[in-house]
């Protein structure tokens, strides 16, 4: 029975994180404050009962907030409901596939890059609701410097986020601060099924999109609230399930999509969570605030969200990481640099493919070691023989001046076509030269 009494503590500790950020990345994200709740409601009460994951919490994420002020923009929030729900679809799809463990399989570095690239695009992207005025810029800076200060206070245990959104949003209240405030509807009104007469190639490939980034996001969540806690570890293409029926349901109210959160999940396990339980009652507070008191949100200013998402974006970055990462390994540095800086530039789906493809293309470099010995027998190769090495292959062989050469092949683990062809050629060439050659190991 204690164990039920900490999830209780912790459901009421994950509330209050995840109602500022429901709210925030919805307000981001170009649609009704009252939407994002209505998918952080989906995630905890939904997703939350289901099998998967133990101690992850669901809801809106900022990570997903460009992809989904992009499509807004570009197809109306009228297709959002499509769009998340066909994205939902396909992460079932994906689960029953067995697929769930696939997405961990990314280099760390496009990862890293993939996240960094989001959060600098959300800072961007927030920082024009700072600098209206300088009562929004002042109650940005006291919203953030109160988010840092109450990490180290020993009240911790409160949010630092919901502490910094009370009071900033006390003081411009308090004051009458002229400062632009989040307009709230009604549910009856923004919560609308999805109209399929919207449905074309672009908006497919849209969920498409949407489905691959937040089943990643997903995994990787997963991966990192597992090392946090000794409890049950997460079982991938189950959680993956779930989290495509949360977000077909959202898609059917119209709401935004959902993945795992890894900020409400570390502040489930910190809060003391043993059980799914307090991942469920989180979304019970949030369904009752969203039905009880939605007046509320219309006293919070958007300059204060603006800056709690800045420092959601800023978390994003992970500079220590990158510094970690860019000493360790340049070359990983530099996918880390192209995919963030690409999703700055362009945007999410460019820059993180074009990260997958350099990370390929390192891989393949790296798998295609191989050392050109020159002996006093002839030729030794060692290693890998693939196309990548072709032409200082070549370089190597073409130095080769001998009557009899031995050219030894037993070391070579792997020879591709363009190798196997282009060391034929140069045999028969040496040949016909009057060369006497004999291969080994081939």
């Amino acid at each position: 029975m204690k164990k039920y009494w900490t999830d209780l503590g912790a459901s009421v500790v994950v509330f209050l994180v995840a109602l500022p950020l429901c709210v925030g990345v919805a307000v981001a994200s170009g649609v009704p404050a009252e939407l994002g709740i209505v998918t952080g409601v989906v995630g905890g009460i939904v997703v939350g009962l289901l099998p998967g994951s133990t101690m992850q919490v669901s809801g809106p994420a900022a990570g997903l907030t460009v992809l989904v002020a992009d499509a807004v923009s570009r197809h109306g929030i009228g297709a959002l409901g499509v769009i998340v729900l066909g994205a939902g679809l396909l992460q079932v799809a994906l689960g029953l596939a067995r697929c769930g463990r696939w997405f961990r399989a990314i280099s760390p570095s496009v990862v890293q890059g993939m996240l960094a690239g989001i959060g600098l695009v959300l800072i961007f992207g927030q920082l024009r609701h700072l600098v209206v005025s300088p009562i929004a810029l002042a109650l940005g800076v006291l919203t953030v410097l109160i988010m840092l200060l109450w990490q180290r206070s020993p009240m911790r245990v409160v949010p630092g986020v919901l502490v910094g959104v009370v009071v900033c949003t006390g003081l411009a209240a308090t004051f009458a601060s002229p400062v632009d405030r989040i307009n709230v509807g009604t549910l009856s009104t923004d919560v609308h099924l999805p109209d399929f007469s919207l449905l074309n190639t672009g908006i497919i490939g849209t969920a498409v999109v949407f489905a691959l980034v937040a089943s990643a996001e997903s995994m990787f969540s997963a991966a990192a609230v597992d090392r946090m806690h000794d409890g049950p570890r997460t079982r991938y293409n189950k959680e993956l399930v779930a989290q495509g029926v949360g977000n077909t349901l959202c898609g059917l109210l119209g709401a935004l999509p959902m993945t795992a959160v890894i900020v409400r999940s570390a502040a489930n396990v910190s809060a003391g969570a043993r059980t799914r339980v307090s991942r469920v009652l989180h979304g019970v507070w949030l369904l009752l605030f969203v039905v009880l008191l939605p007046g509320l949100l219309t006293l919070i200013p958007i300059a204060v969200l603006a800056a709690v998402l800045v420092h959601a974006g800023w978390k994003l970055l992970g500079l220590r990481e990158v510094v970690s990462l860019w000493r360790t390994d340049k070359a990983e540095g530099f996918i880390f640099v192209l995919t963030a800086g690409l999703i700055v530039g362009t945007d999410l789906l460019t820059g993180t493919v074009a990260g997958l493809l350099a990370a390929v293309v390192k891989t393949a470099w790296d798998m295609s070691r191989l050392s050109v010995v020159v002996t006093p027998e002839g030729v030794a190769l060692r290693g890998n023989a693939t196309f990548l090495r072709l032409p200082a292959l070549l370089d190597e062989l073409d130095r080769v001046d001998r009557e009899h050469v031995r050219m030894d092949l037993s070391g070579v683990r792997h020879l591709d076509q363009a190798c196997g062809q282009a060391i034929d050629q140069w045999v028969d060439q040496s040949r016909r030269a009057g060369r006497t050659v004999d291969l080994v190991g081939r």
